[in-house]
């Protein structure tokens, strides 16, 4: 468990209420201090403040793209490695074919395996997926070592040979782009930016509430549209940063795909004579130029 608060301990619709819910009271304070400030004789013109509520606002703007391309950054880096990973496993099982019995079968099996984990998993609902990515992760892990296990025989057995060296190289591969996957989807925006964004977003709002108590004019649709905008943004830095909840993901279709040219290889392969070809994934032999 996590010592400090993070918005990650918060769902996406209670953010979204909460930073709604915080804009307007910050708005309704400003003009609450602002309509007492004009009912004094010497209180300044409302339109002195329009450098001072221009600069909050747009620091607050800085702050908010800075945080999103954080996020959108973050979301392409999840996109990416599942497209490598997917690369590896293929270019993986490509090899297997190639190499001496029992290790071909039973290396092949564990990567059919290893990849409806993967594919099956994102065909869940959300609050399935994540009950199982535990469970998935640790089986995913178990596949791992027993294919290296196979590596490790076949390194015993013959250390000069290129093909079980380049398996070898694959098979590498495929258990670093898991590592990668996972430690990034546990990387998020750090707590002290969450905390220095909503602090200015709470002085800007304080600001332009001020303004409106001391212009003496307020329109309730407008502070309403202001609040319901700032929390959409956030609510969309949030979704883009979280990799297992919300409506933007990273699609696993490519793993769908490489699961069903693994089973369409397997149901069109003579058993005793099996064709080791993927069509779509790049080939073995084009990776190493």
């Amino acid at each position: 468990m996590k010592s400090d608060f993070s918005p990650e301990q918060i769902p996406l619709w209670g953010v979204f209420c909460l930073t709604f819910v915080m804009v307007l009271l910050a708005v309704w304070i400003g003009r609450f201090l602002g309509n007492r400030r004009r009912s004094l004789p010497d209180h300044e013109d409302a339109s002195s403040l329009g450098t001072i509520v221009g600069s909050t606002l747009g620091l607050l703007a800085f702050m908010l793209a800075i945080t999103f391309g954080m996020a959108a950054d973050r979301f392409q880096i999840r996109k990416q490695l599942l497209l490598d990973e997917v690369n590896a496993i293929g270019t993986t099982y490509l090899r297997a074919g190639l190499l001496q019995e029992p290790h071909r079968s039973e290396v092949s099996k564990l990567l059919r395996e290893y990849v409806d984990l993967r594919a099956n998993l994102s065909k869940e609902q959300p609050t399935e997926q994540i009950k199982k990515i535990h469970e998935v992760i640790s089986r995913s892990e178990a596949i791992q070592n027993q294919m290296w296990s196979h590596a490790v025989a076949l390194a015993r057995k013959d250390r000069n040979s290129e093909i079980d060296s380049l398996f070898i190289s694959s098979l590498n591969d495929v258990i670093d782009y898991h590592n990668k996957r996972i430690t990034v989807a546990r990387y998020s925006i750090s707590t002290p930016i969450w905390i220095a964004l909503y602090f200015i977003t709470i002085l800007s709002m304080l600001m332009v509430g001020y303004q409106i108590g001391l212009s003496g004019k307020s329109n309730v649709k407008v502070i309403f549209l202001l609040a319901l905008t700032f929390s959409a943004v956030v609510f969309l830095i949030l979704d883009l940063d979280r990799a297992t909840e919300g409506r933007i993901k990273v699609s696993q279709q490519p793993m769908l795909e490489l699961q069903k040219v693994m089973q369409t290889q397997i149901q069109q392969s003579d058993p005793g004579k099996q064709i080791w070809v993927l069509p779509g994934l790049q080939d073995a032999n084009d990776k190493e130029k």
